[in-house]
């Protein structure tokens, strides 16, 4: 039973170490339309490190954090304004993105590939999901933007950034986890 127990606070505790990490990315911010910060690197740190299911939590910990009015969002902003946003698309994105990553590694493993695809996947789902919502939350403001105008605010001028993210996310996370042994 102590052992079971210990596993589950061992889980608490990391789960809430990695939302404190992908609040702290979310502050390491360059404005823009949508600003560049690491919080994708973040998310996808978390469920390298600590798995799907766990990783998933940390992400959803940190958003209800946000929700919640806590300050751990880009340009240190919280609260349900921010989600229901124009980017808050982005930040509710990271769920279906961190779920995906988690779908692709549960069916297919862990192999380098196999990582390296549901981070992009889980990428891509992250920019539809946002970009659509952008639109929707743009127009309702009476402003009109095609398809193609919102991909070159929103999502073209991220895209070497978040693989360099990818990248970055795989290599430290592997470390991570022969550092602390989690698997």
């Amino acid at each position: 039973m102590e052992a079971v127990q210990s596993s589950k606070t061992t889980d608490i505790v990391y789960i809430g170490v990695f939302a404190v990490l992908i609040a702290i990315c979310s502050w390491i911010s360059i404005p823009a339309v949508v600003p560049f910060t690491l919080q994708t690197f973040g998310v996808f740190m978390a469920v390298q490190t600590l798995g799907g299911k766990r990783g998933t939590m940390a992400v959803l910990i940190y958003i209800l954090l946000g929700a919640a009015g806590v300050p751990v969002f880009a340009g240190f902003s919280g609260g349900i304004g921010v989600l229901l946003g124009s980017t808050g698309g982005y930040i509710i994105g990271f769920v279906f993105s961190a779920l995906v990553m988690w779908l692709v590694q549960n069916m297919f493993g862990h192999k380098i590939i196999v990582s390296i695809i549901s981070m992009l996947l889980g990428l891509l789902v992250c920019y539809a999901f946002g970009t659509v919502w952008f639109m929707v939350i743009y127009a309702r403001g009476g402003n009109e933007a095609s398809l193609l105008t919102v991909l070159g605010w929103c999502v073209i001028p991220f895209i070497i950034p978040d693989l360099i993210k990818i990248a970055l996310a795989y290599l430290v996370s592997g470390r991570i986890k022969k550092a602390i042994n989690i698997y």
